[in-house]
């Protein structure tokens, strides 16, 4: 899952987007308004945190414009409380708000409610076949019994189920596994899903020649 970061305080962008990566996430990160506003708009992001105080382009103006060609949840930071910046932005299409300071686990907690409610699967848990996965712990079980899976090879796992009964390409699996700062070749999307299939079965994961994965049970 990729997660796009705006927040303009360096240190708190750099806590915010190192407690996301060490959760499994691939991170973006924008010190300012402009962008912001270019990356939201330009990919497609599982979750973006957004600050509304910003130079620039203030988060409100970059909510505005993400709005107009994206779905992306959005998660405000806002330093401030008062009730008509909330409802401000709840009707400008965020999803959710959080008040600074606020607790990490709180903001890990919250992308995750967000990443479930956008893919139409509020519940944390989701069972394909004799696979569970527990996308609050990030855990995968089979036949009761765990499987340690790499960070990449949980997003995958976790994109496909979210998206089940759906073809995902690789280029798309590549976009929402890799952040911006990754060089990686596109070839290992090949690689993760293989070893995805030796630890959860070679049937767990269907190719579609051409157009890319699926998860069909």
């Amino acid at each position: 899952m990729r997660i796009l970061v705006v927040e303009d305080e360096p240190e708190l962008l750099s806590v915010v987007a190192r407690a996301l990566r060490e959760d499994g996430y691939a991170v973006d990160e924008a010190a300012d308004g402009a962008d912001g506003l270019y990356k939201a708009t330009a990919w497609e992001y599982d979750a973006i945190v957004l600050d509304l105080m910003l130079p620039k382009v203030d988060g409100w103006s970059i909510l505005a414009g993400l709005r107009k060609v994206r779905k992306s949840p959005v998660l405000l930071l806002t330093a401030r409380d008062a009730v008509a910046d909330r409802v401000r932005g709840l009707d400008g299409g965020a999803d959710d708000y959080l008040v600074k300071p606020f607790a990490l686990v709180e903001l890990l907690a919250r992308v995750r409610s967000l990443i479930r409610r956008a893919a139409g699967q509020p519940a944390p848990v989701i069972v394909v076949g004799d696979v569970t996965i527990d996308t609050g712990a990030k855990r995968v079980a089979r036949d009761g019994q765990n499987v340690v899976l790499t960070a990449r090879e949980y997003a995958i796992v976790e994109l496909l189920a979210r998206h089940r009964g759906a073809v995902v390409t690789r280029t798309r699996i590549y976009e929402h596994i890799f952040d911006e700062s990754d060089d990686s070749l596109s070839n290992l999307v090949e690689v993760h899903v293989s070893n995805v299939r030796k630890k959860l079965g070679k049937e767990f994961i269907a190719t579609r020649r051409g157009l890319g994965y699926v998860i069909d049970g």
